[in-house]
C-alpha cells in the first residue's frame, strides 16, 4: 500500500510540477460585491466554477459571481472539455458509437480528431459552426484509466472490471469522494468472457475448472480434453488488461489458480481472437462481443447441465463469466452536455447502439417459458427427496402464464451484497417502476438458492434474498407508487438449477432472485 500510495502521489508531484506553470488565478465576486473568493481555477463546466482556495477545493455558481483574473473562462463561448480513459475495447468502438448517436440525436456535428496510437478526440459543434464540447479520449486499459483519474487527467474511466480497494482509497484520498459507491459508476453494457478455439477443432465443451487449469499449466495437452495429443498453446490479454484482470477475478482465483506465465498475451482482442483462428492447437478467452471466426466452447458440467454465451444468457448473468462494462466518475460536476450524454447512454435508442457494437444492452426482455431452453427439464432431473414432487407443481403452478424478465440478480461470492451488474440492475428496475411501464401488472420476486445444505434452510435463504431485492428496487424508484403493480414475492429454494452445485462456479449461478411479469 506504502509503495503505491508513494507511486501515485510521486505522479500527482510531478503533475503539479506541469499544472503549476499553467495554473490561473482568479477572484470570483458575488454581484453585490459582499463575498469574494480567491484561488487557482481548477475547471469550469459552463455553469460552475471549481477552484483551489486556502480553504480547501470550492464549487461555486457561475449565475451568482463575477470572475476576474487571468484564468478566468469565457462565458459566451464555453467549450466543454471532457477527458475519458481506461479499456481500449470500450473506446475503440462502444463510446465512439454512443458519442455519435448521441450528437446525431442533439442535431450536433461531430469530427473525430486522431492524435496517436492510443489517443483521439470528438468535437461536437452546433450547426453555426461553434465548438461546444471535445471528448478526449485515451484507449488503454482500466489501470491507465484509474491512474489518469487519480491524477486529475480523467473525468470518466472506462474499465472492464470494479475498482479495486486501493485505487478506491487513494481516489478518496484525492478527494474524488467514495469510488465504491454505487453512485460513482454505472453499468454501460455487457460483455462475455468466452473460451474459443479455431473453427473446426474437435473439442466443443469444458468445466469451468478444467478451464482454469488449463490456464494455470495444470492441464497442457489436448488428449486429456478429449481432443489430439497435442500440446496446448494459451492466449490471453494484457495484464494490465481490465478483461484479463476480470478473468483472474471470475475464473482464476475462485479456482486458487493463476494464469500461467508461459501464455501468449495481447494487447488487442482482435489480435488474440487472429492468433487463436491461426492455430489447430491454441485456446483464448474473448470478447463474446468480437470472436471473429472461432469456436466457442460451451461451459459443461459433471452433471450434465451446459451454458453457452449468448445475449440472452448474458444478460441474465445465467451464463457464469460475465464482464460488466463500466464507467467510473469522481464526485464533481461534469459539464452540462458530458452529464447529457451519460444520460443519453441509458436511452432505449442507446442500447440499440450497444447492440449494433457487436456488445450486450439492458433493456429488460420479456422470456416465454417455451423460449426458456431446459430449465424446467432440469428442474425435473435433479428433483428427488430434497424437492419433491409438490414443489415442482408449485413452481408450475406459480410460474404459468408468466414471462421472465431477463433483468436477474445474483450476488458476490460468500456475501450477501449484490454483484456489480445486480446493482445496475436494481437501478434500471427502478426507473421502469418510476416510468409506469409495469403499472396495472403482476410482477414476481422469485428467490432460488443452490442445493448445499438442508433444501428447508435453501428456501428460507432464497425467500430472504427475493424480499431484499424487492426492498432495495422499491427503495430506489422513490417516485414510483408501488401500490399500481401486484408485487408479489416467491421463492423454490433449490428446484430450479442453472448449473451443477459439485462447483463454486454453479452455485453461485444457482443463487439468484428472478422477475417474473404478467
Amino acid at each position: 500500500m506504502f509503495q503505491l500510495r508513494a507511486a501515485v502521489f510521486a505522479a500527482l508531484f510531478l503533475l503539479f510540477g506541469v499544472l503549476s506553470a499553467m495554473a490561473q488565478d482568479v477572484l470570483l465576486k458575488s454581484h453585490d460585491g459582499e463575498v469574494e473568493i480567491s484561488g487557482t481555477l481548477l475547471g469550469f463546466d459552463g455553469e460552475f466554477y471549481r477552484v483551489e482556495t486556502v480553504y480547501g477545493e470550492l464549487t461555486v455558481d457561475g449565475s451568482g459571481v463575477f470572475c476576474e483574473g487571468p484564468g478566468c473562462p469565457s462565458l459566451l463561448n464555453f467549450v466543454a472539455d471532457v477527458s475519458i480513459s481506461g479499456s481500449a475495447t470500450m473506446a475503440d468502438i462502444l463510446l465512439p458509437a454512443l458519442l455519435e448517436a448521441f450528437a446525431r440525436n442533439e442535431g450536433y456535428v461531430v469530427q473525430r480528431e486522431p492524435e496517436s496510437l492510443q489517443r483521439f478526440t470528438y468535437v461536437l459543434s452546433g450547426k453555426d459552426g461553434q465548438v461546444l464540447a471535445r471528448f478526449h479520449f485515451h484507449a488503454s486499459n482500466a489501470d491507465e484509466g484509474f491512474a489518469d483519474l487519480l491524477a486529475d487527467e480523467a473525468d470518466i474511466v472506462m474499465s472492464l472490471r470494479e475498482i479495486r480497494p486501493k485505487e478506491s482509497e487513494l481516489g478518496y484520498e484525492a478527494g474524488l469522494g467514495d469510488m465504491s459507491d454505487a453512485n460513482r459508476s454505472r453499468v454501460l453494457a455487457l460483455d462475455g468472457m468466452v473460451p474459443i478455439v479455431s473453427a473446426g477443432h474437435p473439442v466443443s465443451a469444458i468445466s469451468l475448472q478444467q478451464l482454469a487449469e488449463v490456464f494455470a499449466g495444470k492441464i497442457q495437452n489436448w488428449q486429456a480434453l478429449g481432443g489430439a495429443d497435442a500440446p496446448i498453446t494459451l492466449h490471453m490479454m494484457d495484464t494490465q488488461s481490465g478483461f484479463a484482470q476480470a478473468v483472474e477475478d471470475q475464473l482464476m482465483k475462485r479456482a486458487n489458480l493463476t494464469t500461467v506465465e508461459t501464455a501468449l498475451r495481447h494487447g488487442r482482442n482482435d489480435a488474440l481472437v487472429a492468433a487463436v483462428e491461426r492455430d489447430p492447437f491454441a485456446i483464448g478467452i474473448a470478447s463474446y462481443a468480437d470472436t471473429g471466426n472461432a469456436k466457442h466452447l460451451t461451459l459443461a458440467g459433471s452433471c450434465g447441465f451446459s451454458l453457452a454465451a449468448s445475449r440472452r444468457t448474458i444478460k441474465t448473468e445465467d451464463y457464469p463469466l460475465n464482464a460488466p462494462m463500466f464507467l467510473y466518475f469522481p464526485a464533481r460536476r461534469l459539464p452540462k452536455i458530458a452529464r447529457d450524454f451519460l444520460a443519453y447512454t441509458r436511452s432505449a435508442s442507446a442500447q440499440i447502439v450497444i447492440r449494433r457494437a457487436g456488445f450486450v444492452d439492458q433493456t429488460a426482455e420479456e422470456i416465454a417459458i417455451n423460449l426458456q431452453g431446459d430449465r424446467f427439464a432440469n428442474a425435473i432431473s435433479s428433483a428427488g427427496e430434497e424437492v419433491p414432487l409438490e414443489t415442482l407443481q408449485r413452481l408450475t403452478t406459480t410460474l404459468s402464464g408468466m414471462k421472465r424478465l431477463s433483468t436477474s440478480f445474483r450476488f458476490q461470492t460468500g456475501s450477501s451484497r449484490l454483484d456489480a451488474q445486480s446493482r445496475s440492475n436494481v437501478q434500471q428496475l427502478a426507473r421502469a417502476f418510476e416510468g409506469g411501464i409495469y403499472d396495472a401488472r403482476t410482477l414476481y420476486f422469485v428467490g432460488f438458492s443452490d442445493g448445499d445444505g438442508p433444501a428447508d434452510t435453501n428456501q428460507k435463504i432464497a425467500l430472504r434474498r427475493a424480499e431484499a431485492v424487492k426492498s432495495a428496487v422499491l427503495a430506489a424508484a422513490e417516485t414510483a407508487n408501488p401500490e399500481r403493480i401486484d408485487i408479489q414475492v416467491h421463492a423454490f429454494g433449490e428446484a430450479m438449477p442453472m448449473a451443477c452445485d459439485d462447483t463454486a462456479w454453479g452455485r453461485q449461478v444457482n443463487r439468484r432472485v428472478e422477475i417474473w411479469v404478467r
